[in-house]
């Protein structure tokens, strides 16, 4: 097996060294962050940042880059305090990787990756049309992460609209029937394997098998 210390990673041509950390927490989520600015005008990010946090209150968290350079979705969320959080599915990955091009801030993503901007319950931050998921979200807070610049947003969850064949009796989502992708590093991306889902852990025995 092949270790590496820190001043060894820290050697590396550093796009090879970002490659490689960011690939360290293995399959992250794959989203789409639909924004808009107060004039109106719409912004559209890929993110594979997006955590769970809690479900009673339900919270959800984004990092998002340091703002040493533009960041039109983070300013956006700034002024509005809203935004969508939207599942990249296996078909939408061309047109969501697109999305991380730094494109000026007067382009809309959604018009050049020829996605569709859509508007829900009068929430007034776009959802992606295309996507199997989406999630309403309200900041609640930003947090400034000063070891490297970054930013923790941490956002209540508003709503959620999914296909209804996917909501399980238990409240369980099968994601595996829309196809939700994942993301590896910076530009890996991968369709999960389903394993199956397990009986709740107790000490002294290991979980089984649900069967389905």
């Amino acid at each position: 097996m092949r270790y590496l210390d820190i001043s060894e990673i820290k050697a590396f041509e550093s796009r090879k060294r970002v490659r490689l950390i960011n690939c360290l927490t293995g399959h992250k989520s794959a989203n789409l962050v639909g924004t808009q600015n107060s004039q109106g005008a719409s912004n559209l990010s890929i993110v594979s940042s997006a955590v769970h946090i809690g479900a009673d209150p339900a919270l959800m968290g984004i990092v998002f880059r340091p703002d040493s350079s533009p960041r039109h979705t983070l300013n956006n969320i700034r002024q509005t305090k809203i935004c969508t959080l939207n599942h990249i599915s296996e078909e939408l990955v061309i047109k969501g990787h697109q999305t991380s091009a730094r494109y000026p801030e007067n382009i809309s993503e959604f018009d050049e990756v020829q996605l569709t901007p859509e508007e829900l319950n009068d929430f007034k931050a776009p959802f992606v049309k295309e996507s199997k998921l989406k999630i309403a979200l309200k900041l609640v807070r930003e947090i400034d992460i000063v070891e490297n610049g970054t930013h923790f947003l941490i956002f209540a969850i508003e709503g959620v609209y999914f296909p209804q064949d996917i909501l399980e009796e238990d409240g369980h989502l099968n994601l595996y029937k829309i196809n939700t992708a994942s993301i590896t590093g910076l530009d890996g991306y991968s369709s999960p394997k389903k394993l199956g889902r397990l009986t709740y852990a107790k000490p002294g025995t290991f979980s089984n098998w649900l069967k389905e």
